[in-house]
């Protein structure tokens, strides 16, 4: 099936079937580590109520090749005393969050989940914010 996908062309380069084709080529390391992503988001959302997570949002989550343990990544808007608390808060409700995750993911093992903070968005605003810089500065010498 995935090889009369491939040969399957549109003009503007969309494809109705490319959800498809990539659906079936995603392999099981990826499959996991979305529907961890998926789920741990929910479980923080819907059953957690403690106050030192505030607004956190799972960027991304890495499984490994033997599916035992996952790194998700979370990012936090705030001060950095803020992700600092969310970082204890998450830390301490990851038992909590791996048996529900185990309750709703039928794996043969649950993996071991590690949180790590993501900067990622911090760096791409200061980031476009040198560039504002840049670009205000070249306006004015001109």
């Amino acid at each position: 099936m995935l090889n009369l996908l491939q040969g399957i062309k549109v003009p503007g380069g969309f494809s109705p079937w490319g959800s498809i084709a990539q659906e079936i080529k995603m392999n099981r390391q990826e499959k996991v580590a979305q529907a961890l992503k998926k789920e741990i988001s929910s479980i923080i959302q819907d059953e957690l109520s403690d106050p030192r997570l505030g607004f956190i949002t799972i960027m991304r989550a890495e499984v490994s090749k033997d599916l035992r343990f996952a790194k998700i990544y979370f990012s936090v808007m705030g001060r950095p005393e803020q992700k600092y608390r969310a970082q204890e808060g998450i830390d301490s409700a990851s038992g909590f969050i791996r048996r529900m995750v185990g309750e709703r993911l039928k794996l043969r093992y649950t993996p071991d989940i590690v949180f790590k903070l993501d900067n990622s968005v911090d760096y791409s605003i200061d980031i476009a914010l040198k560039i504002d810089k840049i670009k205000n500065e070249l306006k004015k010498d001109r």
